[in-house]
């Protein structure tokens, strides 16, 4: 069995082909392992009934697209409807054999014993499986997501897809603080970056389809669409373009069609109907806005501290790591049994009212613990149930203030505990849109918006205040990956047109013009070559010997759009970006920038030296900010 990569180490075997030979470490993408090639068992050649069903399966897709001579955009498209079916049956599995595990190991009313030494041989068991068999299921999942896309064009071995499930089937199921979502993600990606190298896709949509399925099994996992659909843009791939939006909607849309058809459309929670009791209750959320985003530094700030000190161990360590964070998870889970696996049950007690204030606020305290150890440990799984556990106890306890102490302004408890929740999520994870549409599509009701708006913004703005690096960046940053920031490219600010332009200089030729009337003012013309107008608003340029040439030639009388080149000079507005004006200046010596409402109206010249000179301005202006 092969040692898992070093941190920032491409695996060759493990890539797919990206230029050069074979001879330099690289390999093609078709001479990687398929679908059911790798992480199977049995004899060679014996064929299990599932690989023959895969098989079948995908020969008749293949059959399908040739029959119907699709293009590939369009197969694209029919392919994230087959990748959210398959990727909603495998969250569906992926579900059902966790509840099983978790009955199996610690069964409805666990002694003491068991619950200190489940998760604690289960940890060796872990260890063994993770650093041994599966070396690539290491992790939350969405960093190694990303990895697939940006690093190794999509590809993402069905095998990791195999060890992801059981290896984290195992954890949850014996109390590891994680959760289903984030490998959900990672198994979705899976199995789309496997379909699209078994049918040969085109590399560019072999890299975009791993987003695609990644989308499919976060929906089906969260039973909710909406929220899959916004996470994936906000952190995984990053862009709005219509092609790749359309993809993911169509397969988050099948993976949650899938999962409700096995397992009920009930919600994730049962949330009781809100309602706001009184304005002044918005003071509340926003305090809640406040400790919310006070509780993810701590989350943050104490989940580096572990990993930072986890990583410095010596190696052999690695193996005795996860049995030793489910030591600890299960001693305090002796008296806080609830801080155990992903915890939903206890979230939805928490928002009908179930514990004392003092009781969530231990909850929130002991589940930043425990998670921290598990996530540290190496212990595969995710980072969205931690998360939504600790807001929802810290929404409930300010909830269950504000009902002692103001109850004339307090509305359902259950809404503060949802809030706390999408207030966590903004602040800790940083992804401030997924935040507020996954309150609203869980709760089913548009009237929270309002709260929801208000504790998450605010929890946001402190997470970036005092905590600079999302929390995914410093974990890839920590695995030697440099991986493209997605907060940082949105808070990135575009240079405009108008940041470099500079007022033009001398009049302006116009196209009605006769060539006697245009030489006459070419003393108080300094550039050239010399800017003509029509008065349709196209604009063109004309050197000023030309048009000396032209009056030479007797033309005078003539109108100077008779001899004017044929050309249409690209125009310019002062709001569009310089990445345009770079992409349509060409050979240009410079472009018109004119005003929105009058295309005859020149408001600004732009030439590629301003363009440069602005990008060197801004350049020094980051540089001194970072220093």
């Amino acid at each position: 069995m092969s040692e898992p990569p070093r941190p920032g180490e491409r695996s060759p075997e493990a890539e797919p082909w990206s230029g050069g030979s074979p001879e330099q470490g690289q390999v093609k993408t078709e001479d990687l392992p398929e679908w059911g090639e790798a992480g199977t068992s049995g004899a060679p050649g014996a064929g299990t009934l599932a690989q023959r069903m895969k098989a079948a399966v995908l020969d008749a897709l293949e059959r399908a697209r040739a029959s119907l001579s699709m293009r590939e955009d369009n197969f694209f498209l029919l392919l994230s409807v087959i990748i959210g079916l398959f990727a909603g049956l495998a969250v569906v599995c992926f579900r059902i054999t966790i509840d099983f595990t978790r009955l199996w190991f610690l069964g409805p009313a666990p002694g003491s014993a068991r619950i200190v030494l489940v998760p604690t041989v289960a940890g060796l068991l872990l260890a063994v499986l993770v650093l041994r068999v599966f070396p690539r299921v290491r992790g939350s999942g969405v960093t190694q997501t990303k990895s697939a896309v940006y690093i190794y064009d999509g590809y993402i071995s069905f095998d990791t897809v195999i060890g992801k499930f059981l290896t984290c089937a195992l954890a949850i199921g014996s109390g590891q603080s994680l959760g289903p979502e984030d490998p959900s993600l990672q198994m979705g990606a899976g199995i789309a970056s496997a379909l699209g190298r078994r049918l040969h896709l085109s590399r560019e949509k072999v890299r975009l389809i791993a987003p695609v399925g990644a989308a499919a099994g976060l929906a089906a996992a969260f039973n909710s669409p909406i929220t899959a659909v916004l996470f994936v843009i906000e952190e995984v791939i990053g862009t709005w373009s219509a092609g790749i939006l359309g993809a993911v909607v169509l397969a988050a849309v099948a993976g949650v069609v899938v999962m409700r058809l096995f397992l009920g459309s009930e919600p994730l929670f049962q949330i009781p109907a809100y309602r706001m009791a009184h304005p002044a209750e918005l003071l509340t959320y926003a305090v809640l806005g406040v400790i919310g985003g006070v509780a993810s530094l701590v989350f943050v700030k104490f989940l580096r501290f572990v990993r930072g000190r986890t990583r410095r161990m010596p190696r052999w360590t690695l193996y005795l790591q996860p049995a030793a964070a489910g030591m600890a998870i299960g001693a305090v889970g002796l008296k806080y049994p609830q801080i155990m696996g992903a915890g939903y049950e206890y979230i939805d007690q928490a928002m009908h009212g179930q514990f004392l204030w003092r009781t969530l606020v231990a909850l929130a305290l002991l589940k930043v613990l425990v998670t921290s150890l598990s996530l540290s440990s190496g212990a595969p799984g995710g980072i969205f149930a931690p998360t939504l556990f600790i807001g929802g106890m810290v929404g409930a306890a300010v909830g269950t203030v504000q009902h002692h102490f103001f109850p004339s302004v307090a509305g359902p408890l259950g809404a503060y505990a949802l809030v706390g929740m999408g207030t966590l999520f903004a602040g800790f994870l940083r992804v401030p849109m997924t935040s507020v549409f996954m309150v609203l599509e869980v709760s089913g009701n548009y009237s929270i918006i309002l709260p929801v708006i208000i504790s998450n913004t605010i929890a946001y703005v402190i997470g970036r205040r005092f905590q600079e690096t999302p929390i995914f960046d410093v974990m890839t940053r920590e695995e030697g990956l440099d991986l493209p920031s997605m907060e940082e490219g949105r808070e990135q600010t575009a240079l405009l047109v108008e940041n470099a332009m500079r007022k033009p200089v001398g009049l302006i030729l116009k196209a009605s013009d006769s060539i006697a009337e245009a030489c006459s003012r070419l003393a108080d013309m300094t550039e050239d070559p010399l800017l003509v107008s029509y008065d349709t608003g196209r604009w063109t340029l004309m050197h000023k010997d030309a048009l000396q040439d032209a009056a030479k030639a007797g033309k005078g009388a003539q109108l100077l759009s008779q001899v004017l080149p044929g050309g249409r000079l690209p125009r310019l507005h002062p709001d569009q970006s310089l990445d345009l004006a770079l992409r349509l200046i060409r050979d240009a010596p410079f472009l018109p920038v004119v005003h929105r409402a009058d295309a005859r109206r020149l408001v600004g010249v732009l030439s590629l030296d301003d363009i440069l000179a602005a990008y060197r301005r801004a350049s020094v202006v980051k540089s001194s900010a970072l220093e």
